[in-house]
Parts: structure tokens; sequence; C-alpha cells
């Protein structure tokens, strides 16, 4: 294990040995029922199920022991040791979606013996091992090995999970190893200090403050308004993030740390505060950012008691400097220092709810994390010690980076300067820069601390961008941009979007007319998964779809011959692989042919759409080429991922999600994605590849489908159907009573419509009223699919609370539901706008209202996922999910404006009688996650829904 990998776990980690014997203090009794988890051990356990934990929270201690080794001694004293720390023999199953501590009893912890007759052999059997991915649920969180390299040669590494220990743990955990080894060689009883209260115990207490804590939060969050990451991270693609590390080294003078230590006394300021304040001036030259949010570790063991409790009792605190004046090095530092101090007052408000309070602002725009960047000091890893051994400590490197940069000042002997990175999000010949320029930063503040910041050493890191890539990169949903120039035309554009309600690429085009002169306009902006990248990070531009014919590099990889042969079968002429789709003749139906036709042959996913917007086979089979990537190593990184239902086994908790790719289900998928939910979709072939890319469980089929249905809905624990025909009633009812068949337990929510109301009698609508006249035949296939639900509720033991939630229009960007504004009366009127024909409006008498119902499609999403929850307020009832009401005034006069028209507005009684809409449909029930978040208020989201 690296010093990097250990620095979050031994920053303020101190030996405390040789204690006095002692019995155990009497702690008392635990309360009955199941211990919650700490707020840090909840965010290790949120990783590991949103499929981010794998190696990166391993905690694995492997020391080269030299001498006489007693085995079966070592082995009874890691067995004591689980014993006497009950939180090393705890387990972290869940119920209702909810984890708690489990601790069971204290068993024999094996202690394996492999043999390893080379160094490279011993290295590849400790990195293994010290690699292997915990089960949380099942345990244990700490395992043993030893390599045995000669007859007085071993290596023992302690391989634990981070929700079981930290750095404060460590020191205690190796006196107790130590004494509990010499008590078990010699036949005597242990000399053990006394220990900390258990675990359970600090948990519970945490736990009991929460109502304190988020009130805390909240004024935590409000510091961090505006925010935002470094530019110079760039944004990781959709997908799961693999974390590979990178560590970059520089050797200090141990002059130069004593002069920092020097310059710190002086200001009252730790070695700590220097460095934090030397990050906070490098990352502002790099980035050519004043206001910066860095991160740094802190404990929870002030209190006197706690100094000997082992388990995971740290938080992390976020540091915001706004250094907007040029200020000297020295004032800079007495602002850092204050800044600490005072996010040290709040160290034990957990992050997480921090988080939670800021919500979307928690990212960027790209999606990268607000607390990206973090800054320690370090100091280099002791081994364990063991009586009658020499010690010598065994880094293992796993290569993993658990935030997207780290500058860190190694305080020893050989003192160093290390910056560690993901590579995803930072290239090594920047982070390489990076580190140069904190490196002499440091020494010339040793030297100098009254220099100015702008005279200090270190250069602008962040390249000017391209007028294009910059104006894709302020469009919402877009996460990266490339631009390849050509030479004999207009640039080739290429854009990552993410998001439920994410653009397409005319759209994105007719984005940048808005932004940019005709002459800078690309041709098309094409959208594509992920911009490759050369093995040092740097944009791979030859390997962009269609590129390489206009001198970006060597042509992609793919069934181009393939593609070019659809092509011709279809329009009558085999084009050279740069044909445009359009310019041979091509159309919308002969797109979903031809994607139809290289999906039964390559056996990929493709859309129409996809022609359409590659309209080359070159750039066809580029993209075909990047799925199949992307689908093996999908396969070689997890072995089922993406995977259909019948290729594995259903994770616990997983929720059935019907029309994942239309607006509304691509919303909801997002939303229980972003919350952790392990998530099946029903999808068509063709289709699966948008989900998949989310990391869902794919269920191909659809409504007229039934065995598909079937098959999905197979042992999930909750439903969401959101899927419809709008038009086929008879199929939609088929389909949900398949699905209500097949159910066998969880909560079952159905996404209705206010349709199902009618005309009702009173304009203030409640939840689940009466339905008036005149329903139409979508209303009426609702109202009979909520009939079936409800009364399958009640059929069969366990099954859980159903809910049908009835919305309005759904209004958002996503392509899906851009075609909501076309339809009925928002459509007529949009129509008659975009004609500029004269529009009539319905007069309105005092105190009444005549308007537009509707529900932003972000909105509806975190409504549904709610009520997916057992026990949730909505279980067992009809309830709304309403946005607000929009006068029709209002919404005309905004939509003329937006579409530039000139339509004239009048009002009388020759308007449209279905106009005449006077409901309001209350929605208390829902009201918390129907919350507007920034950016889903009306004139917003109908300026996205028009352009």
């Amino acid at each position: 294990m690296t010093a990097v990998d250990q620095a979050d776990l031994l920053r303020r980690a101190r030996s405390r040995r040789g204690a006095a014997v002692a019995a155990p203090p009497e702690h008392p009794a635990a309360p009955d029922g199941p211990a919650p988890l700490s707020h840090a051990q909840q965010r290790m356990w949120l990783m590991d199920h949103l499929g981010q934990g794998g190696a990166l929270y391993n905690v694995p201690i492997a020391t080269r022991l030299r001498g006489p080794l007693d085995h079966a001694a070592l082995a009874a004293a890691i067995t004591a040791l689980t014993e006497r720390h009950a939180v090393l023999r705890t387990r972290y199953p869940s119920r209702d979606g909810q984890p708690y501590q489990q601790t069971v009893p204290a068993a024999p912890v094996p202690l394996p013996v492999l043999d390893a007759e080379t160094d490279q052999a011993a290295t590849e059997r400790l990195t293994a091992e010290a690699a292997r991915p915990f089960d949380l649920a099942a345990g244990p969180v700490l395992r043993a090995l030893l390599l045995r390299r000669g007859p007085e040669d071993h290596t023992l590494v302690l391989t634990i999970h981070h929700i079981a220990v930290d750095g404060g743990s460590l020191p205690v955990l190796a006196a107790d190893l130590a004494a509990l080894y010499a008590a078990a060689r010699d036949g005597a009883e242990p000399q053990l200090a006394p220990s900390g209260p258990p675990y359970a115990e600090y948990a519970r207490r945490e736990r009991a403050r929460d109502p304190e804590l988020t009130a805390a939060a909240d004024t935590l969050a409000a510091r961090l308004a505006g925010a935002r990451p470094p530019a110079l991270l760039r944004p990781v693609p959709p997908g799961a993030r693999e974390r590979r590390a990178a560590l970059h080294a520089a050797p200090l003078d141990p002059a130069v740390v004593a002069g920092l230590r020097s310059l710190g006394a002086r200001h009252g300021a730790t070695l700590f505060t220097v460095v934090l304040a030397a990050a906070f001036a490098t990352l502002r030259t790099a980035c050519g950012q004043s206001d910066l949010v860095l991160g740094c570790a802190s404990g929870h063991r002030a209190r006197p008691e706690l100094r000997r409790t082992v388990g995971l009792a740290v938080n992390t605190l976020a540091v915001r400097v706004d250094s907007a004046e040029d200020a000297s090095f020295a004032e800079l530092l007495a602002d850092v220092r204050g800044r600490l101090l005072d996010a040290q007052q709040h160290h034990e408000v957990p992050f997480d709810l921090v988080v939670e309070r800021l919500g979307a602002t928690a990212r960027g725009a790209d999606g990268t994390p607000l607390l990206s960047v973090t800054c320690d000091l370090v100091h280099p890893v002791a081994p364990l010690t063991l009586p009658g051994l020499d010690s010598e400590n065994v880094e293992l490197d796993l290569g993993l980076a658990k935030f997207g940069l780290a500058l860190l000042l190694e305080d020893g002997p050989e003192p160093r300067c290390l910056v560690q990175h993901d590579r995803d999000t930072l290239d090594v010949t920047t982070a390489g820069q990076l580190l140069d320029a904190f490196a002499a930063l440091l020494t010339a503040v040793a030297a100098d601390p009254e220099q100015r910041i702008s005279e200090l050493p270190g250069s602008l890191l962040v390249a000017a961008r391209h007028p294009v890539v910059e104006g894709l990169s302020a469009e919402p949903g877009v996460i990266e941009a490339a631009v390849v120039e050509t030479a004999d035309g207009p640039p080739l554009a290429y854009a990552v979007v993410r998001g439920p309600v994410a653009p397409n690429g005319a759209q994105l085009r007719a984005a940048l007319r808005r932004r940019l002169p005709a002459t800078e306009l690309p041709d098309a902006v094409t959208l594509v998964d992920r911009i490759p990248r050369h093995p040092d990070g740097t944009p791979d531009h030859g390997r962009l779809p269609g590129a390489a014919a206009h001198g970006g590099g060597n042509p992609p990889s793919g069934p181009v011959d393939t593609v070019r042969e659809a092509f011709g079968e279809l329009l009558g002429t085999t084009p050279p692989a740069d044909g445009d789709f359009f310019a041979l003749g091509g159309h919308s139906l002969i797109a979903v042919q031809l994607a139809e036709r290289l999906r039964t042959r390559i056996g990929l996913p493709l859309t129409g759409l996809d022609v359409l917007e590659r309209r080359t086979p070159r750039a066809l089979a580029a993209l075909l080429a990047t799925r199949e990537d992307e689908r093996r190593a999908a396969v070689s990184r997890t072995g089922a991922h993406p995977r259909t239902h019948a290729r594995g086994g259903t994770r616990t908790g997983t929720v059935l999600l019907t029309g994942a790719t239309g607006g509304v289900g691509a919303a909801v998928l997002q939303e229980l994605m972003a919350q952790g939910r392990p998530v099946r979709v029903l999808v068509r072939p063709e289709s699966a590849h948008l989900p998949a890319l989310n990391g869902a469980e794919l269920a191909e089929g659809d409504l007229a489908d039934p065995d598909s249905l079937r098959r999905a809905v197979q042992d999930v624990d909750a439903v969401i159907h959101s899927a419809c025909t709008f038009t086929d009633h008879a199929t939609d009812l088929a389909a949900m009573r398949t699905l209500l068949d097949g159910w066998r337990g969880g909560p079952f929510v159905f996404v209705s419509s206010i349709d199902a109301y009618g005309r009702p009698a009173d304009t203030e609508v409640p939840e689940g009223g009466p339905s008036g006249p005149a329903v139409t035949p979508y209303g009426q296939a609702k109202l009979d699919c909520e009939r079936m639900l409800f009364e399958a509720a009640g059929r069969g033991p366990g099954r859980g609370p159903v809910t049908a939630v009835r919305a309005p229009i759904v209004w958002g960007p996503h392509h899906r539901l851009r075609d909501q504004l076309r339809w009925g009366p928002t459509g007529d009127l949009y129509q008659a706008a975009l004609a500029g024909r004269p529009i009539g409006l319905p007069e309105v008498s005092e105190g009444a209202w005549y308007g537009a119902s509707w529900v932003h499609a972000a909105a509806l999403a975190r409504a549904l996922a709610a009520c997916a929850v057992p026990d949730h307020p909505a279980a067992g009832r009809i309830v709304n999910a309403v946005s607000g009401h929009v006068p029709w005034a209002e919404f005309t006069a905004e939509l003329v404006r937006l579409l530039g028209s000139a339509s004239p507005l009048s009002v009388g009684p020759g308007a449209e009688q279905e106009l005449r809409r006077p409901w309001r449909y209350r929605s208390e029930t829902l009201a918390g996650p129907l919350t507007p978040e920034p950016g889903e208020d009306w004139r917003t989201v109908l300026a996205a829904m028009v352009g």
C-alpha cells in the first residue's frame, strides 16, 4: 500500500503503544435492535451499491516480517483482534432498502499461507489479494493472508474495508495486534490498553443528532452556493468509472519543508495549512479561477474516549477560498487559515448531508463533482511491528484514485511533493506540469512568502477553447465537446450529452447558430458516446466519426463495407465510405429500415436517429465499433454490464421501469440511477444502448409482447410503469394486466393522467376526486388501468403498496417531450404561432382562469421515484403530480416571442372550446419532490422545447 493510498487513513494517526495492563472498560449495553450506519459508513455503502466500490475502498496493510514467526500465535491474535473490536466482524445487510449494522459472533479468522519463490510472484499475489472486493452484506470486512518466502521470511497482508476503519483506527489495531501476538506466543494474558466505546454506539449517537446536523448542513451548503469545479478537470463520460490513478512525485529539499513549517509558525498556522494555501495558489494560476473549493480530511476523535475506538470516524471538509485580489502569499495564507478553522468548527457535519442540500449544484454543468480536488499532508507508512521480528512496510499500489486530483506533501526524512489524479479527469502531461508548478511554488514561498500570487511560479494550464467547443459546452446537457478543422470546408463538431432531457445534434447546431457567425458554424453536430483519447489522455481526433476523411488521423475501425452494402440495398447504389445519406436520397423511413437491417446483421443496437445524425457509412461504422468496444469492455469489467435479465440474477432492490427511452421514462431512469437504485428497463432491442449507457439492466421487449413483460417483472422489488402507446388502448390494458399478473411484491407505481378526471364539475380538483363527463378514450384507458391496479393490490400475499400518479402534459427538453408541445390545445396554439396566423383566446370572467396544467419531467421523475418505496404517503392512493398552471395569455405571448412570430392575439367568444380549461389540480402529497429546482420554471423549459 503506497503512502498516497493510505494518506487519508494515516494523516493524523500516531502510534500509542506500551500501555499498562488494564481491563476493558464497561460500556453500556446497546439498545435493542440493529445499529444504523454512521453517515461515513453510509457513504461507503452507497458507493458500493453504485458500483463505485470494488477495490477503491480496500485498506491493505502489508508488512514483511523476518525472523521466527509463530503462525498459530499470529492466527490466534488476528482472531482475538476481531473479538475485541466488534466492527471488524460486522456486516451490512439491508431491510426495505435501508442498511444496518449486524455484528456476528466471533469466529476464527482464516490465515492461509502461500509460497512465493520470487519477488515478482509475491507482489502479484499480494496485489491480487489486496484488490479482491468485499461483500458488505455477507461479510467479513477483514481478511488475512501470509505469504512465505523462506523459513523466516514472511509477508503478512491484512485487508480491511474502509467501512470498518480509518486513520485513527490503524495505530490502535497495530498496538493491539502486537500485544495479542506476544500473549498468544508466550501463553500469557495480553497487555492491552482500555478499548474505546463500540463503534455501533458512536453511530447511534451520531444518528440521534441528525436534526441538528441537518440544520448545520443547510448553513454549509449555503456557503458553497455558486461555486464550481476547477476548469482543469475534464468531465468523465457516462458509464462506470475506472478510477485509474497516476502518481507524479518530485523531491523537495528538507530545508524547504523546514522553511514552510517556520512560515506557518510565524502566522499561527500548521504545516498542513501552508500546504493547503499553496495548493489554492497553484490551482488559481493553473485553472484561471480565483474562487475554488478544495477538500481535506477531518477526524472525529477530539473526545478522548473515542481515541481507542476502531471504526470509520472521518469526514471531508470543503474549504472555499476566493482569491480574486492579487494578494501576497502570506495574505492568502491568513485567509486560508481562517477558512480552514471555520470549516473545522463544523467537522462533525457529514459532507454527504451538505451534498444532499446542494442537489444538482453539487456538480458542475458537465457533471464534474464540486469537490473533486483534495489536499493533504502525509507521512511515510509505518510497518506493523510484532515482537521478536524485524518489520518492513510493503507498498501495495492498487492504482486507484478516490478523487479527480490530489495535491500532497509527504513529510519525512526525504520529503516529496506529490500529485495523484484520475486518468479520466486529467491527462498525464498536464498533471506533470501541475506537479512542477506546485513544487516550485512551495520552494518559492518558503524563501519569500511576501511575493504576490501573480509573481509565483506557475502558468495557465487550461487552453483557450475553439468557439464551437465553447458554444457547445455552454449548452445544458453537454458534458464534453470536440471540433476537427477541415482543409476544405466547415469544421466537424462532436458532443457527448448526458441526462434525460439531453439535446440532439440538430438542436445543438441550432443553438450554435444563435452564438456564432455563419462562417464558424459546423455542418452538423454529431453525438458520440465519448471523446476518444490517446493513452496520455489527450483527445484523439482521428478516431472521431468521419474525421479521418478530413485529415484527422487513421480511419476508424468498424464494419464499413457492411454498412455500405446496406446503404446500396436500400438506396439503389453503393456509396463511398463518406457518401452522405441525404445526398443519396435517404429519408426518415429509409433510415429506420437501414437501422433495422444493420441491427440484424451486426447484432448491435442502432436506431434510425443514429443514421440521420451520422449520415455516412464511415461515421455509422465508427459508432458501431464504439458500441462493440463498450460492450466488450463492459463484459470484461463486470461479466454482465450491460446485461439482459436472462444473463444474470436480480440485484436486491431492483426497480422495473417501463418506457425508459421515452421522455418521462428517461428522466425516471436518470433519477433512480442517481439515487443508486438498481434498475431493470423494458426496452426495444433497437434502443437498448440508451439505458445501457446509464448502467441499467436490460429486459428486451415491449408492451405488445406479453412474454417479455412476464420476464421483465420477474423477481423485481418495485415497478414504475410509465410506458404507454397513447393510441392503442387495448395494448395498454393487456400490458397492464400482464405486469400485474407477474408482480409478486414491492411497490407498484402507475403513471396515469389527469385526463382520467374528464371535465370535473369543480375547478379545484382534489387528488383522486371523481371523474367528470367527457372522459377521452385515453383517459378511460388510464381509469381502467387504475382499477386493475387497485384490484390486484388486494390479491396475493406480499404485494406492496400501489400508487396511481396522475400527471398533466409533461414538459422538458428531451426530444420525445418536445413533440408534446405540438399536441392538444398547446399544439393548436403552437401551429398557429409558427404559421403567423391570428390566435384567439377565450374570454375570462373576473376570478376565473383558463390555461395549461403541466409538470416538468425531472420533477415528475423525483415524484415517481419517491412513490416507489414502502410506506410513502402516496401508498394506496391516487395522487396528482403537477408543477404549475399557466394562463393561456401568458403562455401564448411567450410562445409567440420565442418563435419570433407575427401572430396577433385576440380575446373573444370565438376561441376554441378546448382552450376553456379552468381546472387546477391539487398536488399536496407529492409537494416535496415536485418542488422546482433551478431551471424548472415554465419559461425556461418552454424556451428549451421551442429551441
